[in-house]
């Protein structure tokens, strides 16, 4: 009976294999980090998930409702789910998301439809960039190059904080320097290749220029100081400057007392390694006291390092004002023409593009947005906020646009011996009439309105003059 038995059985075990192998098994340690090979390709159950659409909760903005081309601003600071969605045009997204972004950047989630194609990254936020920390608390700088914008090859930059009596070490770099003092003040010294000293004291506003090879020192003053440095090289590095400290640890005692006609020992205090940002001894209230008297004597004023740009009226128009710096009046700074532009709310920076030079631009204040198009029909708009940089290449047309409801305030820098531009309404009013009526299809009362004087900030129907 019992051979008969385990006969039976040995005959049912192929029908009873299938339910074994499917059956659970208990699970003493955890599964093995890579599934089996038979969930490669085509599935063996075609047991596929089923379920319905994601109930994605929103609701749309007045303007994400309108025909796409006409691109209104959309705050998505204050929508709970921001969707990617204008006109008839995207779709909703149900994560996952970084709402943050989203929020702070709502062309890029829900472009205008006269976006196309695909332009240069002409945005970067300093916040995005590396902080180098200055040694016993005395500051910090951080810096945009084409590392993180690669295409913005004519000019880089960094935003730099000094502690009061805090130093950026004596040292020179191959780049041109320009500098704008964004907040506090600062003492600034530098001696020329003909021996000529210079010191002066700069404040929020006020700009600074030392040229390539032209060793300096910053020094803050009391209440400390912030300010922007623009350099003529896009691939400039900071960490790659030309040290005081460098230069001593790295050449031959021997050679630096014979060079400077003292003993070996007069070096044996020097520091072990580099400064950078360091705190230093407060600088004298009287300027005269650092005034260093050489036989080459102080350059000439028409020669300066230094342009007191704070103390320049701003140029006002309809939707808000405007002042420029460049060599007809800084002479020093040869090839570096800046504007500070504000634009009051629902104003607007002109459509225009500069000939000559690429435009690298700096947000002080406020938020704005702007569209860069590039030939033949590429254009992408960008969102900017305080702290953030953009990069306009030469000739290729941009605005910026106030989305915000304080003044927005931003420097354009230019590599050119004068500060200019061509201007889109100026262009088209100032074209025979029925050579735009041809071409545009514009109306006889359109072409009236249009102005043939440069606007440089147009006003919005929030704007007050």
């Amino acid at each position: 009976m019992k051979l008969e038995a385990l006969s039976q059985a040995l005959c049912l075990l192929p029908a009873l294999l299938p339910l074994i192998e499917a059956a659970p098994t208990r699970r003493d340690s955890n599964p093995p980090l890579r599934g089996s090979e038979a969930l490669v390709g085509y599935s063996s159950t075609e047991n596929i998930a089923t379920g319905s659409k994601p109930d994605v909760k929103y609701s749309l903005l007045p303007g994400q409702k309108e025909t796409p081309d006409i691109g209104a601003y959309l705050d998505f600071e204050k929508v709970d789910n921001p969707q990617p969605i204008r006109g008839s045009t995207g779709g909703d997204d149900p994560g996952p998301r970084n709402y943050y972004y989203d929020r702070i950047n709502s062309d890029k989630l829900a472009p205008p439809g006269t976006d196309n194609g695909q332009t240069i990254n002409a945005q970067w936020p300093f916040g995005l960039s590396h902080n180098r920390l200055g040694i016993d608390s005395a500051g910090w700088a951080r810096q945009e190059n084409t590392v993180v914008m690669p295409d913005a090859t004519q000019m880089a930059g960094v935003d730099m904080r000094l502690e009061p009596a805090a130093y950026r070490e004596l040292h020179w770099h191959v780049a041109a320097e320009w500098s704008l003092v964004l907040n506090g003040s600062c003492r600034i010294q530098a001696v020329n290749e003909n021996g000529e000293t210079f010191v002066d004291d700069v404040s929020a506003g006020d700009v600074w220029f030392f040229p390539p090879g032209i060793p300096h020192s910053i020094q803050a003053l009391d209440e400390g100081v912030e300010f922007l440095l623009v350099f003529d090289q896009g691939d400039f590095n900071e960490d790659n400057t030309f040290l005081a400290t460098e230069v001593f640890l790295h050449t031959p005692k021997e050679v630096l007392a014979k060079d400077l006609g003292t003993t070996v020992a007069a070096f044996d205090d020097i520091p072990d390694d580099e400064l950078y940002i360091f705190a230093g001894t407060a600088a004298p209230k009287d300027i005269e006291k650092q005034n260093v008297t050489t036989a080459s004597g102080v350059i000439p004023r028409t020669e300066s390092y230094s342009y007191h740009f704070s103390e320049q009226d701003a140029h006002e128009v309809a939707g808000g004002s405007v002042k420029i710096v460049d060599p007809l009046t800084f002479p020093v700074a040869n090839n570096f023409s800046a504007a500070i532009v504000t634009v009051h709310p629902g104003g607007m920076r002109e459509i225009h593009w500069h000939p000559t030079s690429d435009e690298w631009t700096f947000f002080i204040q406020g938020q704005g947005r702007a569209t860069l198009f590039t030939a033949p029909n590429a254009a992408t708009t960008f969102d900017y906020r305080a702290g953030d940089i953009a990069y306009f290449p030469q000739s290729n047309s941009h605005y910026i646009e106030n989305t915000g409801d304080e003044d927005l305030m931003f420097v354009e820098v230019l590599q050119a011996s004068q500060f200019t531009d061509m201007a889109l309404g100026q262009w088209i009013a100032s074209t025979p009439r029925q050579i735009v009526k041809d071409t545009l299809k514009l109306s006889d009362s359109t072409l009236a309105s249009l102005k043939t004087e440069k606007q440089y900030v147009v006003a919005g129907s929030n704007t007050t003059a």
